[in-house]
């Protein structure tokens, strides 16, 4: 029988918080994206076009760390404030390599790291009532 394999994700454009579960929740590790304040800035001076085309190249590299990540796993969770939880889980959809993943897309505010422990405990393990 093939072992249960939890992942969350807590993401936004820039940080993810990447929670696994082995015999309790915790952080593995975070994934910074690395299109800065700074190389907007730096682009930005340059051209609008430049700034954007930068930004798209090292958002897409950040997703493929993310999906390296996830292709560990069999449940996953995918939550936070923005947007980059469903454009990750878009791309993902469209990548056969995922097809036997349960990935699911939750909204969730700004959180600790607590926060987002008790957040993906409550979605793995709900209370039985």
């Amino acid at each position: 029988m093939k072992t249960e394999k939890k992942l969350g994700i807590w993401m936004d454009h820039s940080i993810a918080h990447i929670i696994t579960f082995t015999n309790k929740w915790k952080e593995l590790k975070t994934i910074e994206s690395n299109f800065t304040h700074q190389d907007k800035v730096d682009s930005l001076a340059k051209s609008e076009s430049l700034m954007h085309n930068k930004e798209q190249q090292l958002q897409a590299e950040f997703y493929k760390k993310l999906e390296t990540v996830i292709l560990n796993h069999n449940d996953v969770l995918l939550f936070g404030a923005t947007d980059a939880k469903t454009e990750l889980f878009n791309k993902i959809q469209k990548d056969h390599r995922f097809a036997n993943i349960k990935i699911e897309v939750k909204e969730a505010d700004k959180m600790n790291e607590m926060e987002q422990i008790s957040f993906i405990s409550d979605y793995f393990e709900p209370v039985k009532a």
